[in-house]
């Protein structure tokens, strides 16, 4: 090892947060985990490009960026093309995860890394530091079972790489993923079930819309339910709030009805507001929706991108639980969003800050190693 990897004077535990981004779920869902790092005194660097970037940058405008390519995943415009469009871009996936692996011991190297928090970045794992994978995935579903234990098999590959892995969920019977993340084997490294991550707050409020519609996930999938769904409102008579999904973008599709307002993207105070004061929201069944929802305890009909079938898991999963209505993009009409309106949601009781104790576990050795030698000495 070269000698400048030691004695470099270091105040604070340096923790690098990398998001996925394939869709912005993954970015919003660091948002408490960065902020409990900052909390704990930590100095957090974030690696992204693009909407991600941008997204974290209005969040947190005093820290640095290193760029760091995405995994740049685009869906097909047809359910059933879905799998194949998926399939012919895996070369270029296992390569972007073997090129992050590589990026990554240069960073640590150059900007003295104590630790890695990776949302689903199977690439971010490091031999030297703590290097820890957050994914609520542990069982993807595909619908052939052959498939599912394959897909298990390469993710288990990459996750046991890792230092630990968390799953943010419960982990009882009373939980939000279901066997996504609880599957009949764990992998080999430390699981740890760290409850709901939520950048939101619940607080009083007094309704403002009788709809919030949230757009998000890749392309052109994205921009197909926007265009169902402005097709399907044109004559709704309540007040509407539209947010687009498309932070960084100053263009606005043409809107005819006057009871409907449009965002492109909100920051996450504003949109914390804006779902309190909505009546019933629709919107995907990403997980980090989900855990948002659950937060706030607001009440939501739920459309799964088509053929993406961890969405459509999830949303048959809630619907069962009776914690969420869920309808198919295809019969999303004006007509059906007001039956399920009327839906009999339930509530549930679930863990909110588990995540706060896990990551002072975290930072505390790598804290007290600091403060004991007033150097950085890799580990």
């Amino acid at each position: 090892m070269k000698g400048k990897n030691f004695n470099i004077p270091a105040e604070k535990c340096r923790v690098l947060v990398a998001p996925l981004d394939w869709g912005l779920g993954h970015a919003t869902r660091c948002i408490p985990v960065i902020f409990k790092l900052l909390e704990q005194g930590c100095e957090v660097i974030i690696a992204a490009e693009g909407a991600v970037k941008f997204l974290l940058e209005k969040e947190f405008p005093g820290l640095a960026f290193i760029e760091l390519s995405g995994y740049r995943v685009r869906y097909s415009r047809s359910k059933w093309l879905m799998p194949a469009k998926l399939l012919l871009q895996f070369p270029a996936l296992a390569y972007r995860i073997y090129s992050e692996n590589k990026w990554l011991k240069l960073v640590v190297e150059e900007h003295k890394i104590d630790a890695v928090i990776s949302d689903n970045r199977m690439g971010l794992y490091h031999k030297r530091i703590p290097a820890v994978y957050i994914t609520h995935q542990l069982q993807i579903k595909t619908g052939s079972r052959f498939t599912d234990r394959l897909l298990q098999k390469i993710h288990y590959h990459f996750i046991n790489k890792f230092t630990s892995c968390w799953v943010p969920d419960a982990e009882g019977e009373i939980n939000l993923a279901g066997e996504l993340a609880h599957p009949a084997v764990l992998p080999a490294i430390p699981v740890v079930y760290i409850g709901a991550l939520s950048r939101f707050e619940k607080k009083q409020s007094v309704l403002r819309y009788d709809l919030c519609i949230l757009l998000s996930g890749p392309e052109p999938q994205r921009t197909v339910f926007e265009e169902i769904i402005l097709e399907e409102l044109h004559a709704f008579s309540g007040p509407v709030i539209l947010i687009r999904g498309l932070p960084g973008n100053e263009t606005m599709p043409p809107i005819h009805n006057t009871n409907i307002e449009v965002k492109n993207h909100l920051a996450a105070a504003e949109l914390n507001t804006i779902l309190l004061q909505s009546k019933i929201i629709i919107c995907r069944s990403g997980y980090t929706s989900i855990m948002d929802l659950v937060k706030l305890q607001k009440n939501a009909i739920l459309v799964p991108t088509p053929g993406q079938t961890e969405q459509e898991y999830l949303a048959i999963y809630l619907q069962q639980q009776k914690l969420f209505c869920s309808l198919q993009q295809h019969l999303l009409s004006l007509e059906a969003v007001k039956k399920a309106a009327g839906f009999a949601f339930a509530e549930i009781d679930f863990p909110l800050n588990n995540y706060e104790k896990v990551i002072e576990d975290l930072v505390q050795p790598l804290q007290n190693r600091i403060n004991k030698t007033g150097i950085y000495i890799p580990s």
